[in-house]
């Protein structure tokens, strides 16, 4: 289910939103918003947390940074391996955080050997 509606999206971001163009009050961008709920959330919570998200996506709110609030019990587990971080878990409140997508920045040296 997860999958048909990160396609939904997906096709919604490439295809349809070139017509409406920058008209999303919040960052992330809804779609976007939507994506990381999916991508960190159970089926049901991420679709909740969309739908009002887009309804406050009008003019009556302020917009600005609105991003996702998750609950996680904390992981005591350590593994030694290398991994790949998509997203940073910002502590807020009593077992919740806060969602925020990584960037992948090019080193200084990988940047003037491109050029």
């Amino acid at each position: 289910m997860k999958k048909i509606f990160k396609y939904f999206i997906k096709f919604y971001q490439r295809y349809l939103s070139v017509i409406s163009f920058g008209s999303c009050r919040y960052y992330p961008t809804c779609s976007q918003y939507a994506l990381w709920q999916l991508d960190n959330n159970t089926f049901f919570k991420a679709i909740y947390f969309t739908i009002t998200r887009v309804l406050k996506c009008n003019q009556l709110f302020d917009g600005g940074f609105d991003y996702p609030i998750i609950s996680k019990n904390r992981i005591q587990r350590v593994d030694y391996k290398k991994i790949k971080v998509i997203y940073w878990l910002v502590p807020n409140k009593d077992n919740k955080y806060i969602v925020v997508k990584n960037r992948e920045w090019k080193s200084t040296n990988e940047q003037h050997e491109s050029k």
